[in-house]
């Protein structure tokens, strides 16, 4: 196949125009029979390329065939996979004996005077200070549901006013207030359990069996030599053993322990719900932590229960209790029915709650004080390393008994001389004690081969990288829930956006308006219109609406408060004159259907005194008209609408080619005798929606966000396909489209590109896998749209990121790859179906996660190949020299250090490499991809040849090429030899560790200085070698060198840089070379299986 050259000159281009490089993985859109290659092997317990969904059976399998010597350790951070059989025990638990429980978990927190957790906490006293109820009573009322209690203090506003709170305005917004209530009833916390200290992960590194092995052998080692050469020389071959085992395993700690409290803060953040309390009259956002008993709590749709209450009023209020009581049974709550559990979600309706119970005096808080957080998960990558580590720990569990034989077969045959050239074993002449001093030593070096050669910390390199890169997204306005989502950002080929608030500010404004059957002049002036209409229309919109309007006392600005799109109509309607507390006081909703996604209208039935039922409608312009028979004019008359249709018609059009959002404002007349009087038979009343009268048009003007173009170009170079999925109307989403860049022209905006969602879900499934690959723009969608098009997308073989908000979204959010909810306009409900949470709501973070994602992929590649450099020279040069000498140039202790440089220090360096623009210029990460591309072997072979190379000769050859071969004392000169051969080692780690950064790129020191981490651990790292080699001689087998050596091991490190430069000449094959690896085995099971 011929290829032609890269900008470069290292690597093929690829059918994009852009070349496949290592850094960003590969391409995600290989040649056909490049990815039958790489087709999934079913009899690989390792190819798990999606673990978001992944069987018990499939997570089983992998740990049960990974090679694994500190299985604590190794699975620390993998799914607890009896979680759900937990969680669900304990919750039965709670259910059956909630009192008890909670009296002892009283009793304990008063032993110990406080709770840490989320914010400041108080232990509820026994008394209820200024309040007339009893903390006891009220507890025990919600918990058991009691109506008859509730009855007894007065139904609900008998429990407000024992409370004190207003059911209309809440509590008084003051500090004291808040404090009296906490004091008196709790906080709305619960006491964590405390995370692993520090202790237990220096257990859990101890726990690693060749550690184990070599304190064994370290102690043997120590008694033998304290009684053959006495305390003074005999303890310093076992006690240098030991000691480098407890760096090892004290370096090992401290790295995870630090891990351990990102994890646990990163956790902090995502219990921390904000949420919505009136308070004063008010809306104000508050902390889940602040809720107090007696707040007034507004639910709407995708909401937690943030605690125990009471109903007030709703209307279609259902909530999903099925994470208290177990059952998947949506629950519908009226007056009947009133008491609300904290943590449960609001299903359908809206309404407001009276909080009567927080924090552990309830059933959620009892639960959640009683459950640890499992932090545990797979992610793709960390199975794959699993993989790689256990093939890799094979081969060096095989040198080392290679190794073991060759040097004991050597010893017991007397060919082995130690370092003065004196026969080591004479039959009958050598005693036991020095038989046996010499096989542990033997026995010790071969063990520490297998700690060098089984990667344990390659699996674990992953969770430090993403660690370190979801405390980064944080500050990058992105809060992950799932780890691996982090990891297949990297693989996304295509991110399906919101319109509002993602692509454009949520900051809406009304700028046209049409009433009274014509185009107003100014958007808010009411002057041209008769008292009548703005009358109408302040009542559909004072009372159709689930925001607020609020007058300061003080005679200030007014606040007006809800989503987006309620806060610009409501905005306009003040302007126009409404009235909304007289509105609201005058007139009673007596039935209510909360706006819906899927009708794209919501609307609420009015009772004017005891005779008048009005029906107000607002929602999507063009479906709302197409209920309308007339319509009011200037005048205040009702006109018939037919003659007018047309003229609104295009005046929509005309508005969504602007890109503004069109929202229609309707009402009809409803005769009270046809209103249901009985309370059940309302709430299952169905509101007229014909013969509507159109009372307004309005266009809502929400600008592209500063950037989203530029964000939207970074995407489309990167390889990953922006498509926006909205449920406005399809010329609004057009036009945003064209303005955010995600339609380069009109002549693109042709069907199927830009499509209904009607149209498409009335395809064919095979129809929609087809249309779906050339979709670009959905406009008028539901959330069951987004849902099939994100399936047809996948079956097509594209990695989805899908974003949404709101609670029909949860089934997209759940099956893309990736799902990314919106931090201010998400629902709760949303945001526990999604793997990362955008916390500014803006596509610029999405954008950002992707190159996140990117480095996390691509620094764990820089790991492999700096680590797998290390093991294959380390292996290869004391294979040799064990095999022809009887003796390894490179000791314990020695590499003990090396090991510590490679796993702990080597991740720390590379692993926490922030990204760079270079990922961006890169296709996706393919999935199937292998961890080592051919880059790498390239890379990592060049520098381990070299690193072998020299120092076998050192080895070999070394006394003489060092001009030590004239010493007159022997021992002395093999020992600067092997110290030689040890330093040049470690040197050309160090230099090494700048190749890895960039191993595609020459120029290999570009961000270095970004990077102070990686500075940082490469001067302390040759800072510490000067120490072991000058000053710790006994201790490691080393003697002190001179600066002519030193400046040889140097330049023996230095030479990898240019080495590096020329290795990236050299050509690779663009077919993985693990291709070729397992077409034997492959070949191999086939024909067992024929």
């Amino acid at each position: 196949m011929s290829t032609t050259s890269s900008s470069n000159g290292l690597l093929p281009t690829s059918m994009s125009g852009r070349h496949d490089d290592m850094e960003a993985g590969g391409s995600a859109r290989t040649q056909d029979e490049h990815h039958e290659q790489l087709e999934h092997d079913p009899d690989d317990p390792f190819d798990l390329d999606n673990t978001k969904n992944a069987s018990a059976h499939s997570l089983r399998r992998w740990r049960q065939a990974a090679l694994v010597l500190n299985a604590s350790r190794r699975f620390r951070y993998t799914l607890d996979l009896n979680k759900e059989e937990h969680y669900e025990n304990r919750r039965r638990m709670i259910r059956a004996h909630a009192q008890v429980i909670r009296a002892a978990l009283l009793f304990k927190l008063a032993g110990e005077q406080q709770i840490t957790v989320g914010s400041s906490s108080s232990t509820p006293s026994a008394s209820t200070g200024n309040f007339d109820i009893d903390l006891e009573k009220l507890v025990s009322m919600t918990r058991n549901q009691n109506m008859s209690t509730l009855q007894q203090y007065g139904g609900v506003k008998g429990v407000a006013e024992k409370l004190k709170t207003n059911m209309e305005q809440g509590i008084e917004e003051d500090e004291k207030e808040v404090t009296d209530r906490k004091n008196a009833f709790g906080s709305n916390t619960y006491p964590k359990k405390k995370g692993k200290s520090f202790y237990m992960f220096l257990w859990e590194a101890w726990q690693d069996l060749t550690l184990i092995i070599l304190i064994i052998a370290a102690v043997t080692s120590l008694a033998l030599g304290i009684k053959t050469e006495g305390l003074k020389e005999g303890w310093l071959d076992g006690g240098s053993i030991a000691f480098a085992v407890f760096l090892v395993i004290i370096v090992t700690a401290v790295s995870d322990y630090r891990q351990s409290l990102q994890f646990s803060n990163l956790n902090d953040e995502k219990r921390n719900i904000q949420l919505e309390v009136m308070r004063g009259g008010r809306t104000v956002k508050i902390s889940i932590y602040d809720v107090v008993v007696g707040d007034v709590i507004p639910l709407r749709i995708g909401d937690q229960v943030p605690a125990d209450g009471v109903l007030i009023s709703g209307h279609s209020l259902a909530i999903d209790e099925s994470s208290m009581t177990g059952e998947s049974k949506i629950c519908h709550k009226d007056q009947k029915s009133p008491f609300l559990m904290s943590g449960c979600k609001v299903a359908d309706g809206v309404g407001n709650m009276l909080v009567t119970g927080v924090g552990i005096n309830t059933e959620w808080g009892l639960l959640m004080a009683s459950i640890s957080e499992d932090t545990g998960e797979e992610t793709p990558l960390q199975v794959r390393l699993n993989g790689l580590a256990t093939f890799i720990g094979i081969v060096g569990l095989t040198v080392a008994v290679v190794v073991l034989v060759a040097l004991l077969v050597r010893y017991f045959t007397g060919t082995s001389q130690d370092s003065s050239g004196a026969t080591q074993f004479v039959k009958g002449k050598t005693s036991i004690g020095d038989i046996v001093d010499d096989c542990v030593k033997i026995f010790t070096i071969a063990v520490t081969i297998v700690v060098v050669a089984v990667p344990e910390g390659l699996p674990l390199a992953v969770t430090l990288t993403l660690a370190y890169s979801m405390r980064k997204m944080m500050a990058d306005k992105a809060l992950v829930r799932r780890l691996s989502a982090c990891e297949t950002m990297g693989s996304a080929t295509t991110i399906c956006s919101d319109k509002t608030g993602t692509l454009t500010l949520n900051q809406m404004t009304v700028v046209e308006t049409y009433a009274g059957g014509s185009k107003m002049d100014v958007a808010d002036n009411p002057s041209g219109l008769h008292p009548k209409l703005v009358a109408l229309i302040s009542e559909g919109v004072a009372q159709n609406t689930t925001g607020n309007v609020f007058h300061p006392k003080d005679g200030g600005e007014v606040e007006i408060s809800g989503s987006p799109t309620e806060k610009a109509i409501l905005s306009w309607a003040y302007k126009l004159g409404m009235k909304f507390d007289t509105i609201r006081s005058e007139s009673a909703i007596i039935h209510a259907f909360p706006f819906n996604s899927e009708k794209k209208r919501g609307g609420v039935a009015v009772l004017r005194g005891d005779s008048e039922v009005f029906i107000h409608w607002k929602g999507a312009a063009e479906i709302v008209l197409a209920c309308c028979t007339q319509y009011m004019d200037s005048n205040g008359t009702l006109q018939p609408i037919d003659s007018q249709k047309e003229f609104f018609r295009l005046a929509i059009d005309a508005m969504a080619k602007n890109s503004l959002r069109c929202v229609a404002i309707a009402c009809r007349t409803q005769e009270l005798n046809k209103v249901p009087k009985e309370q059940e038979d309302l709430d299952k009343w169905s509101l007229p929606e014909d013969e509507l009268t159109l009372l307004a048009i309005v266009g809502i003007k929400d600008p592209c966000r500063p950037g989203v173009r530029e964000a939207v170009r970074i995407c489309t170079s990167a390889g990953v396909k922006v498509r926006m999925v909205t449920g406005d109307n399809l010329q609004t989403a057009k036009a945003i489209a064209l303005e955010c860049g995600i339609l380069s022209s009109d002549t693109e905006a042709v069907e199927p590109t830009i499509i209904e969602g009607k149209v498409f879900r009335e395809l064919s499934e095979k129809e929609r896998e087809q249309v779906a690959k050339r979709i670009t723009v959905m406009g008028r969608s539901s959330p069951n749209d987004k849902l099939l098009l994100v399936q047809a997308l996948r079956k097509n073989g594209d990695v989805v990121a899908v974003t949404g908000d709101g609670t029909n979204d949860a089934p997209a959010l759940h099956e893309a790859d990736i799902g990314l909810s919106m931090g201010i306009s998400g629902t709760e409900v949303a945001k526990e179906s999604s793997d990362i949470i955008i916390l500014d709501d803006n596509f610029a973070s999405v954008v950002k996660v992707v190159r996140w994602g990117r480095s996390v992929y691509a620094n764990i590649q820089k790991f492999i190949q700096f680590q797998l450099t290390v093991n294959v020279a380390a292996l290869i040069i004391n294979v040799v020299a064990a095999m022809s000498s009887g003796d390894v140039p490179l000791k314990a202790v020695q590499l003990l250090w090396v090991n510590l440089i490679m796993d702990t220090l080597g991740a720390l360096a590379l692993a926490t490499e922030p990204p760079t623009d270079h990922l961006m210029h890169r296709t996706p990460v393919g999935r199937r991809e292998p961890l080592i591309t051919n880059i790498m072997w390239r890379n990592l072979l060049v520098q381990s040849l070299y690193q072998v190379a020299v120092l076998l000769v050192l080895n070999f050859a070394g006394l003489n090429i060092l001009g030590l071969g004239h010493d007159n004392n022997h021992a002395h000169a093999v020992e600067v030899k092997n110290t030689m051969i040890f330093n040049a080692f470690v040197m050309c780690q160090i230099f090494n560790e700048f190749n890895a950064r960039k191993p595609d790129e020459m120029n290999v020191f570009s961000g270095v200085s970004k990077n102070p981490l990686f500075i940082a651990i490469v001067g302390v790292t040759f800072v510490l070698q000067i120490l072991i080699v000058t000053f710790l001689g006994e201790f490691a087998h080393t003697v002190p060198l001179s600066w002519q050596l030193w400046l040889a091991s140097i330049i023996i490190g230095l030479v990898s840089w240019p080495l590096a430069v020329v290795g990236k000449l050299i050509p690779v094959p663009r077919t993985p070379m693990s291709v070729y690896f397992k077409k034997p085995f492959r070949k191999y099971r086939a024909s067992r299986n024929a």
